[in-house]
């Protein structure tokens, strides 16, 4: 996932320096604007905002308040970067909430490693699924908004299992969680196969699992998150139960159950600012596109494109 870094330098000087540093580091995208288009930063939700002092015409102590007092980015990390290393100053400075002051004249590696342990220690901290490692509704929400407030189109996957619970009443739920992780590695392979995008997937719970993708071919990435699922989720079975194609279980009135082998169900709505002004109502539609994907047998995938027209 491309972790997006505002500079704010008036003078472009930092991010030269900082492009530089990270040269084939294509995981790092780092973005200049001026002090005065802050606004701009704020809207896009950045993993970290790096503030030169120095090529500012704003007082730094307002900028670091408009930051912190942003809804969406109380908790984003600040690093300031400042020739003016008088003690007062830096504590003032730090009482904003910055989290990082780094000197003047600069020394490149301090400023290297200390932007790429910033942004991975945030990344490892939003990691909220001790289970799959994945990053969960805080995070997805944000991300949502985030491509919301940039009027980009976008697609969310709403991704569940089906006959889930019966598989964790015949295999137990140590089983189970394995097969949510294995979910999580397929989902994340095929979501993340396409070069140079921005996409996320995250782990609203259970067997529930959201992808975040760039405008693209939907359908392909459907197609190879259903074509890895199933030819994967074999290994989860025994012999007997693969063979027969279900499993058995005792009801509580003693009567014998049949259920399908787990598969997996995703519902896509390409989502259209035109159409979509909030994360609420994209929700109430993935609903929906998910109630008919799970009505398919099988694993299966449905489409709500922009002018919600469904395709199966």
């Amino acid at each position: 996932m491309i972790q997006d870094i505002y500079v704010i330098d008036d003078k472009k000087e930092l991010i030269e320096s900082l492009g530089r540093l990270f040269a084939g580091m294509n995981q790092y995208r780092f973005i200049n604007v001026k002090a005065e288009e802050l606004g701009l930063a704020l809207r896009n939700i950045p993993a970290l905002i790096i503030v030169d002092e120095d090529n500012t015409n704003v007082d730094i102590i307002d900028i670091c308040n408009t930051i912190r007092n942003d809804d969406d980015n109380n908790i984003t990390p600040v690093a300031v970067v400042s020739s003016n290393i008088e003690k007062q100053h830096r504590i003032e400075i730090l009482k904003t909430s910055v989290q990082y002051f780094i000197k003047k004249p600069i020394d490149e590696q301090y400023l290297f490693y200390t932007v790429k342990n910033i942004v991975e220690l945030l990344y490892t901290n939003r990691k909220v699924s001790p289970l799959t490692g994945l990053p969960g509704n805080v995070q997805i929400q944000a991300e949502m908004k985030k491509r919301l407030l940039k009027q980009d189109i976008f697609a969310i996957l709403y991704i569940d299992l089906d006959n889930f619970k019966a598989y964790n009443d015949v295999y137990g739920f140590s089983n189970g969680d394995e097969i949510i992780k294995f979910t999580a590695k397929t989902i994340s392979q095929y979501v993340h196969n396409v070069e140079n995008s921005s996409n996320f997937v995250g782990h609203i719970g259970g067997d529930d699992f959201v992808a975040i993708v760039d405008k693209t071919d939907y359908d392909k990435i459907c197609q190879e998150i259903i074509i890895g699922f199933d030819t994967g989720v074999e290994k989860f079975y025994n012999r007997k139960d693969m063979e027969r194609g279900f499993v058995e279980i005792e009801n509580r009135k003693g009567v014998m159950e049949q259920f399908p082998m787990t598969t997996i169900s995703i519902a896509v709505v390409e989502v259209d600012p035109v159409i979509f002004h909030s994360t609420l109502e994209i929700g109430e539609v993935g609903a929906q596109v998910k109630h008919r994907a799970k009505s398919i047998m099988g694993s299966a995938y449905v489409i709500n494109r922009r002018k919600i027209h469904a395709e199966e």
